[in-house]
């Protein structure tokens, strides 16, 4: 288990089952970017919390599902603090005709993905980010068993 991976709640009582398992995929995914990881922390929120962060921090009014911050100093290293909206993971997977948990992973591999320079602006870097979250979510598929 990784011990640089850390799982925090606010104005939510949200936590993620397998956490264990959550951690050292999110771990090892850094490492096979040739990445050093220092530190990353998941907090898991509300929706008007996420709200106001993404209204105070980036001065954006509107509802997201995540927010990444990059809090890395050196060269080759992840750090950060990944902020995930439950309630806005919740609408979308029902949206999307999909699974809570496979929709919270995507977006939990999304922030990482971020902090490991994927980005996501253009028609093309989607394409590319997506990828990228299907080859980590087939990933993390194995390591369960599925």
């Amino acid at each position: 288990m990784s011990r640089k991976v850390h799982f925090f709640s606010e104005d939510t009582d949200f936590s993620p089952a397998q956490k264990t398992l959550l951690k050292q995929w999110v771990a090892d995914t850094v490492r096979s970017h040739g990445r050093q990881l220092r530190g990353l922390n998941f907090v898991f929120c509300s929706d008007e919390y996420l709200y106001q962060m993404n209204v105070a921090h980036l001065n954006h009014h509107t509802y997201t599902d995540i927010i990444t911050f990059d809090n890395a100093e050196g060269e080759g290293e992840v750090e950060g603090d990944i902020f995930i909206s439950v309630d806005r993971v919740r609408d979308n997977a029902a949206q999307l005709g999909h699974d809570f948990a496979l929709e919270l992973h995507r977006v939990i591999i999304h922030g990482v993905l971020h902090l490991l320079g994927h980005q996501d602006k253009k028609p093309d870097q989607k394409a590319a980010m997506r990828a990228a979250e299907d080859q980590c979510l087939a990933d993390l598929a194995r390591r369960k068993g599925v």
